[in-house]
């Protein structure tokens, strides 16, 4: 099976979990011997053409003509897409299936599933209306719009999480026989040898337990409530440090509010991780800790499951589906700090129950987030548009402009 991927983001270039859910999904399309060719975004920062563990990645640059705003500037990314796709490929050239992954590539997903009559699969990562709790002004009613738009034109919408599954119903009516849950997956192994590039000490005192977060640094991660929490945790636990990482829009606040509560002395922000240095954090940190105000999924979580780390989500969204409390990790109540403080000094209190978190957190990733399971789950999502599209009077090799079909097959 031949399959045309669209994503905004892939490695190197990463904003939040949506690049490394492609990245991850893609390779393991690939062990199943099916031909990924993904257009993505960073052809200024990597290859413009490379073979990633089997998957074609084909990178685009932008246009670097100004837009009017953000919306304009995905939308000349989306051209910049279909140019790319076009100087690559006359036409379908065997392609069975196109999947689309999230509003980002909306356009180019659906002319190019119009122009070679091909079915499209679109994974819906996060709303608009969720991450903003309803739409307040034009631009987000416009990405809305786009979002309601990709779930209309795909024959299936994959969502992360039951959670995901209940917003998309709600927001855009999609039918609930359109929607199948897929859940994101870790890859164990990467976080089974962790190189030394950096220093413990140079982040926390040798005496001092780090208590460690990370995610993308914007109001609805939800930072300000772990923050919020610091005092109380500092006060049971003098010897702790608190470490985010992370970058984004909200940073300059949340360091505000570090100082205003007189705790920026014990609050250190790293900025954006890569990957071999979160690892180094996580296995570092006595707990991480996510405190998500809307989470569709939490890829993060995941990770800190499989370096061994202990977790404190919050009781919301995808975070809610995949911690099970007192099991594989412990919830909160979703913006109280008071809850959030005391269930992060029950860990700090008792290293038993975290190394009893740890062992079935582990046993769960490999039963229920396995990536070469999901990637499965995916592949036969692809099989059974394919197989009921094709019947479809519109399914088949395009026709050409003027007959030469019929003339070639003998029917002109």
């Amino acid at each position: 099976m031949k399959v045309l991927m669209f994503s905004r983001e892939f490695p190197p270039q990463k904003v939040g979990g949506l690049a490394q859910h492609v990245y991850d999904l893609s390779r393991f399309l690939a062990r199943r011997r099916l031909e990924v060719h993904l257009f993505t975004g960073g052809g200024a920062q990597a290859p413009a053409y490379e073979r990633v563990e089997g998957v074609h990645v084909h990178r685009t640059t932008p246009y670097q003509v100004s837009a009017t705003d953000f919306a304009a500037g995905v939308i000349q990314f989306n051209v910049a897409l279909l140019e790319r796709v076009m100087s690559q490929f006359q036409g379908p050239e065997g392609f069975d299936v196109i999947h689309g992954h999230d509003w980002l590539v909306a356009y180019a997903a659906k002319a190019l599933k119009h122009a070679w009559r091909l079915p499209l699969v679109a994974t819906i990562h996060a709303t608009e209306w969720g991450r903003n709790n309803g739409l307040h002004n034009a631009l987000q009613r416009h990405i809305s719009d786009v979002e309601w738009w990709l779930a209309y034109e795909a024959w299936r919408v994959i969502c992360c999480s039951r959670y995901m599954e209940d917003e998309v119903r709600r927001v855009f009516q999609v039918p609930a026989d359109k929607i199948v849950v897929i859940a994101n997956g870790v890859e164990r192994q990467r976080f089974a040898v962790v190189p030394e590039t950096l220093r413990r000490d140079d982040y926390a005192a040798p005496d001092e337990e780090i208590v460690f977060c990370a995610g993308r640094l914007v109001r609805e991660k939800g930072v300000q409530v772990l923050l919020s929490a610091a005092p109380r945790i500092f006060a049971g636990y003098p010897r702790t440090k608190l470490v985010i990482a992370g970058s984004g829009p909200f940073e300059p606040e949340l360091r505000h509010l570090a100082a205003h509560l007189g705790i920026g002395h014990r609050v250190y922000f790293t900025g954006h991780l890569d990957e071999t240095r979160l690892k180094q954090f996580l296995r570092w940190a006595a707990v991480a800790v996510f405190p998500s105000l809307y989470e569709p999924f939490g890829i993060v979580a995941l990770e800190a499951m499989a370096a061994q780390t202990p977790v404190v989500v919050s009781d919301t969204g995808g975070l809610s589906e995949i911690v099970r409390h007192g099991v594989d990790g412990l919830k909160f109540n979703t913006g109280k700090p008071e809850s959030l403080a005391d269930t992060v000094m029950a860990l700090l209190n008792n290293r038993s129950l975290g190394r009893r978190l740890i062992q079935e957190a582990h046993r769960r990733l490999a039963a229920d987030y396995n990536w070469d399971t999901l990637a499965g789950r995916t592949a036969q999502v692809y099989r059974e548009v394919v197989a009921e599209s094709r019947k479809q009077a519109w399914q088949g090799r395009p026709r050409s402009r003027f007959g030469l079909d019929k003339l070639l097959s003998g029917q002109g």
